[in-house]
């Protein structure tokens, strides 16, 4: 994975951005995406046992984009479960969505593989950290061997209590024992957690396979607390040379229940790809002065 090939910015979008349920999503929906200048989208989750992989790859191959999957975890599936039965059942759907990724024709996993999303009630207890790191190894090392990347998602103290912060997500990419397992940053999570941007991005650089892009708002990323083109100029300068991603999401856009979730009360936009458009032109051109 390389966005500085001389020639062109890697960039991806969060398909919520523009659709709250991919049943809604329209071809047209994604050309503009392409239009905009991105050569990627992000799904949202999906079951791999009832996706129309099929109908979605073509889609996508229309519209010259390709996806990137994300992996989750979930009641009775958990790798940082006490049980074992539901450690393996974590693991077997951690192994079914690197399997759709693959069928997808895509090269890259995010997610957040490690334990279920929300808040957790108290401190990870350092056997369930290392237990749910060696299962996300291993699957990193599954996808691998099939030509996929997987990388899992920093999140802020409300979404998880497993890691959520560069240090910490370095320190489970080791425990994983995988060499090939990356970390996922995200600025919206990092402008909660992180004491310094781009101090965190160099701490996780060795192991930083996608950088996402969001604002403190979830809302449009030129507006809010988090400097973009400044993260993006400070990637760049230390020497990170990945895929980047656009977040951001509107009550408007999303299903209830996916707001909800999220706990998106409010809609800060009310056009995904107008959105969309000009997360690309803010990006474009900090990457376009970095690179010179």
């Amino acid at each position: 994975m390389n966005a500085l090939d001389g020639t062109s910015l890697d960039l991806g979008c969060h398909l919520n951005v523009v659709v709250g349920d991919l049943a809604e999503l329209r071809p047209e929906a994604l050309a503009s995406l392409a239009a905009s200048g991105y050569r990627r989208v992000i799904l949202p989750p999906v079951d791999p046992e009832s996706f129309d992989v099929g109908a979605m790859r073509a889609m996508l191959a229309d519209a010259g984009l390709a996806a990137i999957t994300l992996a989750t975890q979930g009641p009775g599936a958990n790798v940082a479960s006490d049980d074992a039965a539901e450690r393996e059942a974590g693991e077997e759907a951690l192994r079914a969505m690197a399997d759709l990724t693959v069928a997808l024709g895509s090269d890259q996993m995010n997610g957040v593989p490690y334990g279920l999303f929300g808040p957790a009630g108290g401190p990870v207890s350092a056997e369930a950290f290392e237990r749910s790191a060696l299962a996300v190894g291993r699957i990193a090392d599954y996808a691998h061997e099939r030509g996929v990347t997987m990388t899992f998602e920093v999140l802020n103290r409300y979404e998880t209590a497993v890691v959520n912060t560069a240090a910490q997500a370095m320190a489970y990419a080791e425990a994983s024992g995988s060499p090939h397992l990356r970390i996922h940053l995200d600025t919206f999570h990092m402008a909660i957690e992180e004491a310094d941007t781009a101090e965190a991005i160099r701490t996780a650089l060795p192991r930083l396979g996608y950088l996402e892009l969001g604002q403190s708002g979830r809302g449009p990323l030129a507006t809010g607390a988090v400097d973009v083109a400044g993260v993006v100029r400070a990637a760049i300068e230390a020497g990170y040379t990945g895929r980047f991603g656009v977040e951001a999401f509107s009550r408007s856009e999303l299903t209830d229940q996916t707001a909800d979730m999220l706990a998106i009360w409010r809609s800060p936009f009310d056009s995904g790809l107008a959105l969309a458009e000009d997360a690309a032109r803010l990006i474009a051109g900090a990457w376009a002065a970095a690179v010179r």
